[in-house]
């Protein structure tokens, strides 16, 4: 450390605090709802001007003049998460919008029903991956091509699971592609790490969104016992996890990446 015993602390400051995001331009996929929708209304009030993209065109509409409502900066674009060239050209939207991209949340997925390993229709294990862990990888990869050519710097945030950390007999298929998402996560980090992009992820446990909503229709009372296993004893709004994903991509968070947050109410602790 550089540190010594006689280092001074650092002074505070009576200035008014600017957003989190304040000056920084970016692009959210899976916007349209829940943790995606939460990060657009909280990245926008914290000052950032963001492109929106998600697959369905009403649903990220509707967020989109909602934000816009307020005067904050926001433009969409119809992107799905498994075509390669969709993804691209979000990318490519931001940049022709505003110049440059700064930061990137990923946080677009799918599911399936639930169902063990030998039951999983391969055609759900096919959708999953390209949607969970291809789009994902395209994403990083445009993702980081657009803040080299243009703000020399960024941040990346991927979405996810603490469904990633453990055996999940249910879920199997998508615990496996959120692991793997972790594992690029790791290997990003480490290749653009000399380029001053951060890419880090966060792992939430249960949300309420509609993809776990479905989840308990098709195993009714999984919410709470999944709450069971929670020490804070309950399930997280989506503005929760969002707050995890605007500080990894805040520079306040300067010095970490390669990092998977756990934002899951102690559920791995």
């Amino acid at each position: 450390m550089n540190e010594t015993a006689n280092s001074a602390p650092v002074p505070a400051t009576s200035a008014p605090a600017a957003g989190l995001l304040a000056g920084k331009t970016g692009l959210i996929i899976g916007a349209g709802r829940g943790i995606g929708a939460a990060a657009a209304r909280l990245f926008a009030r914290e000052g950032a001007r963001l492109l929106l993209a998600s697959p369905t065109e009403a649903r990220l509409k509707a967020v989109a003049e909602e934000i816009r409502a307020t005067g904050a900066s926001v433009d969409h674009i119809v992107c799905d998460l498994s075509d390669p060239a969709s993804v691209r050209a979000a990318v490519d939207r931001t940049v022709k919008v505003y110049g440059r991209l700064d930061i990137a949340f990923n946080n677009g997925a799918a599911a399936v029903p639930p169902n063990p390993l030998d039951r999983l229709p391969e055609a759900d294990l096919d959708h999953l991956y390209a949607v969970n862990l291809k789009g994902p990888w395209v994403a990083v990869a445009a993702e980081v091509a657009a803040m080299r050519g243009t703000a020399g710097r960024g941040a990346i945030v991927s979405t996810s699971s603490v469904g990633s950390l453990m055996g999940n007999p249910w879920l199997p298929a998508y615990g496996a592609m959120k692991r793997a998402l972790n594992s690029v996560t790791a290997s990003a980090a480490v290749t653009y790490g000399p380029e001053n992009i951060r890419v880090n992820a966060i792992a939430p446990g249960t949300t309420r969104t509609d993809m776990l909503e479905h989840w308990n229709e098709a195993d009714p009372g999984v919410i709470d016992r999944l709450n069971a296993q929670t020490p804070l004893g309950r399930s997280a709004d989506p503005a929760e996890i969002a707050e995890a994903a605007a500080w990894l991509l805040s520079d306040r968070a300067s010095y970490v990446t390669g990092t998977v947050l756990r934002v899951d109410g102690g559920m791995r602790a």
